[in-house]
């Protein structure tokens, strides 16, 4: 997406076995993998369709997630200890995957990407 005119939002769509990894171990990654103080934007780049979001499928997803986010606001580790959290908790939408184009697109133009 170039632009935010479509209401979308820029996602990965995480496919997990809660045997093998706990939900709120993905929630604690990602805390620490972006900044969840900026409002529309990641870095470089800019646009609502930037924003930090979190897409829950269950009311325990959800439920896991304002856990989460309420922890860091309270002096978590991170950004959060700075800024407010702008990151949005809401349902999970449709799921759109990208144009094929798209996948891995760093690795298919030679640059190194986002690093964990």
């Amino acid at each position: 997406m170039c632009t935010d005119a479509t209401g979308h939002a820029e996602a990965v769509q995480v496919e997990f076995d809660p045997a093998k990894v706990r939900y709120e171990a993905l929630l604690d990654l990602f805390w620490r993998i972006h900044d969840p103080t900026q409002k529309d934007r990641q870095g470089f780049d800019v646009g609502s369709q930037y924003r930090s979001v979190i897409f829950y499928h269950t009311p325990e997803q959800k439920a896991a997630a304002e856990a989460s986010r309420a922890k860091l606001e309270q002096g978590g580790t991170g950004a959060g200890r700075r800024r407010p959290i702008a990151t949005q908790i809401v349902p999970a939408p449709t799921f759109w995957r990208a144009e094929e184009y798209h996948q891995q697109y760093y690795a298919k133009r030679g640059v190194a990407g986002c690093k964990i």
